[in-house]
């Protein structure tokens, strides 16, 4: 099979820098070209792309290195190059005429085996293929990147009418493999799938809310999480994208459909009047929301008088009574089974997006599988329509609808009369052209905690872990308390795992599927504790959590952590002590402790002193708290070392620790903690104080700071020993212990861990 070693990326506005900063990020050079600069540098436009790639927040590259694999040109002196590259992807302005004029240009310079691909994201691939010869069509296809594309994980392939089979399988590959991409296949029809859906779900919050006389703050107060949508809800997530680009997704079906729907894709005067105003979003500083004054203070568009405001504070008592309902489908289903205005808006929308999002089968998709895929990984759902269909109830819905006379799709009314009651039905989903139960496809390296629970059961439980066989003798330690914290029940289900690795298995891996891997230790925990004076209590979590480390460090076969998303504190300690990590790309990872008065307790300040020969490095890193912003950055920071992994696919990362863990077993040969480490002594001690000393004249950390870094360099030094003198790996644990506990008697400690707690930021007190 073709493998792609190089690509070239056409056009290097937001889109294609970011594109061509993905590929960079999975290790891939990129030639970006875009048309010739009139000034003295021909590529300036193209570099310029690079230049804003960069500034972008958040960031399109994993690091600010990944420039360097991203080469600069424009189309007039540098188009034959692309020869060089095995595919071409064009993502130039959404303009037929001008997607068709380069094409052009590009089919004489072309290799013969090259892969071709549009980003378009809604103009038909057979319009802009058109009268194009065969051998080009056969190796053309749309790869419409969700904006944006380090982040969003959904790529919409279109293959043509002639697409080569081949072709469709290894950009499918590379994208989901090196990409990190879900693949969804569409058909060539406007705006494909997850547009075409998701354009309508903002039309029908719109008409919702002219109808029902609501608010913009109303609306996206009850389109965001609450629903299992992102918080950028509706209008935010418009701003983000640009409103002239929405307006362009809607008038792509609006000008090709004529049927019952067409009227909704219609814009609404005052959106009109937005895009004459130019207020566009972000981009050019207001659209629904904007920040006003040298406090960049928030005020939200009234949508009939076009003037800013305040925002108002919104509430439904509703709302307020299924909040903090965490199952998704039952919170859905009491606002849409309540009469005030909360439960009416949500019926109207969503009633709305069910009957569309079926009546769309076979036009988009012939399977429910590839809408529900295409709303959660294009556009950050937790649910799709389909999905969150069923879990409000699918007969609830399909009964409420027929009963106020909806124009229910008959592929679900015969389903209601057949008495099907379930769109999935374990490893099925249910066929909406044929009526029946199909098999969803096995998709190779993809593990799903759930799925192995249902299909096995759970070795061992507590309320706050679970032990769970991944087959192949590879054991899992799933973390499910709040936030995945890191409490007594995870400390005990670590040693437990430890003891069943001994015996019946071959490898552990330390995953979860939640939105954390961890966020560190149940701060609770000390702070109940330390302000009932019960200092023996912390002493002994303390003690338990280090040993628990101990034993996955030096376990008798290999333990490999799977972080992703935050691992922070207690987390980043779990990850620094396993034997070897398969991290996600996406992976926020520090030691975060200083911002609730604390030091690095279960291990983490003691591998700082054995990881680095200078301890300065090691106390910066707990000085600053510093957070990485990827896999690739916690690497440069020393958080994974250069044997560990990382997948850039979420999907596939359980699936790759599990190998991992099973490739080691091989060769692995259990340590035993250090009896002999080489540590700064009083010397480095010295040191280390006079630079948090510098910092806190400087004005750079506050007197508490200061007195928590001492005591991090007390530790980092191995409690100040002569020069020379070596410690003990559990010597450098007493102290970190002895320390901790220490710091929580302190009031401005514990100040901060309550300030934590009931505000989710820090405190510099």
């Amino acid at each position: 099979m073709q493998t792609i070693q190089r690509v070239a990326v056409l056009g290097a506005g937001t889109m294609g820098a970011r594109i061509a900063a993905h590929f960079a990020n999975a290790g891939i050079p990129s030639l970006l070209l875009d048309l010739p600069s009139s000034g003295g540098d021909r590529n300036e436009i193209a570099k310029r792309g690079v230049e804003n790639a960069l500034k972008l927040r958040p960031a399109a590259l994993f690091t600010e290195s990944g420039a360097a694999m991203i080469e600069t040109g424009n189309f007039d002196d540098d188009l034959q190059r692309i020869r060089e590259c095995q595919w071409v992807i064009e993502a130039v302005t959404e303009n037929l005429d001008i997607k068709r004029n380069l094409w052009s240009r590009i089919e004489k310079h072309r290799q013969p085996e090259a892969i071709l691909s549009t980003n378009t994201s809604g103009i038909r691939l057979a319009e802009i293929a058109r009268d194009f010869p065969s051998s080009f069509k056969t190796r053309f296809l749309g790869t419409h990147f969700f904006n944006p594309p380090r982040y969003l994980h959904l790529l919409e392939i279109i293959p043509g009418a002639e697409t080569d089979k081949e072709v469709i399988e290894i950009v499918s590959m590379l994208a989901e493999k090196r990409l990190g991409k879900g693949i969804v296949i569409c058909k060539d029809t406007p705006d494909f799938i997850g547009n075409r859906i998701g354009c309508f779900y903002t039309s029908a919050v719109e008409r919702a809310m002219l109808e029902g006389d609501y608010t913009i703050e109303e609306a996206d107060a009850l389109t965001g999480p609450l629903i299992g949508i992102p918080n950028s809800a509706t209008f935010r997530l418009m701003d983000i994208i640009g409103l002239d680009v929405w307006a362009q997704v809607a008038r792509n079906v609006y000008a090709a459909k004529q049927d019952e729907w067409t009227d909704w894709f219609k814009p609404a005067p005052y959106t009109l009047k937005m895009l004459e105003n130019g207020w566009l979003g972000e981009k050019t500083g207001q659209g629904f929301y904007k920040r006003v004054g040298p406090e960049k203070q928030i005020q939200i568009l009234d949508w009939k008088t076009l003037e800013y405001h305040v925002p108002q504070k919104v509430r439904f008592e509703s709302v307020e009574a299924v909040r903090k309902d965490p199952d998704l489908g039952h919170r859905v289903r009491a606002l849409l089974e309540s009469t005030d205005r909360a439960g009416t808006f949500l019926w109207c929308v969503l009633a709305s997006v069910f009957v569309y999002s079926a009546s769309m089968i076979p036009e988009i998709s012939d399977r429910i599988v590839e809408i529900d895929r295409a709303m959660r990984w294009g556009f950050g759902h937790k649910l799709g329509p389909f999905e969150l269909w069923e879990s409000v109830g699918f007969e609830y819905v399909a009964k409420r609808l027929e009963n106020e006379r909806f124009l229910v799709p008959d592929s679900v009314t015969r389903m209601l009369a057949s008495g099907i009651t379930h769109f999935y039905r374990g490893a099925e989903y249910f066929d909406l052209i044929k009526g029946e139960y199909k098999p969803l496809e096995k998709r190779p390296g993809i593990v799903k905690l759930n799925d192995v629970k249902r299909a096995r059961g759970e070795v061992d439980k507590n309320s706050d872990a679970s032990l769970i066989d991944l087959g192949d003798g590879v054991l899992c330690l799933e973390f499910h308390s709040k936030m995945n914290a890191i409490g007594e029940g995870t400390v005990a289900m670590v040693m437990r795992g430890v003891e069943l690795l001994e015996r019946d298995f071959e490898g552990m891996v330390i995953a979860n599927e939640g939105d954390n891997f961890s966020v560190g230790a149940n701060l609770q925990i000390f702070l109940s504790a330390a302000q009932a004076g019960d200092f023996a209590r912390i002493e002994t979590y303390i003690r338990d959590f280090q040993q628990a480390m101990l034993a996955i460090k030096y376990a008798p076969k290999p333990v490999i952590a799977a972080p992703f998303s935050r691992a922070l504190g207690g987390g980043c300690e779990v990850v620094l002590q396993s034997h070897r990590v398969q991290a996600f790309a996406e992976l926020n990872i520090g030691l975060v402790e200083l911002n609730v008065g604390l030091i690095p307790a279960a291990g983490g300040t003691k591998e700082m002193a054995l990881r680095s020969a200078d301890p300065m490095k090691g106390l910066d890193l707990i000085a600053r708290a510093k957070v990485s912003g990827s896999a690739a950055e916690a690497r440069q920071m020393g958080f994974l070392r250069p044997a560990d992994r990382i997948s850039m696919n979420p999907e596939l990362q359980i699936g790759d620790a599990k190998q991992f863990a099973l490739e080691l077993r091989k060769n692995y040969q259990p340590g035993e903690p250090q009896r002999e480490v080489a540590v700064s002594g009083g010397p480095g001690y010295e040191r280390m104080v006079q630079a948090a000393e510098s910092r806190k004249q400087a004005g750079e950390i506050t007197e508490h700071d200061s007195l928590i870094l001492e005591k991090a360099a007390y530790v980092l030094s191995g409690g100040r020993v002569a020069a020379g003198k070596t410690v003990s790996e559990q010597h450098l644990l007493d102290l970190e212990r002895e320390v901790f506990v220490s710091l929580c008697g302190m009031p401005k400690s514990q100040e901060r861990i309550q300030y934590m707690l009931q505000n989710g930021k820090p405190l510099r007190n």
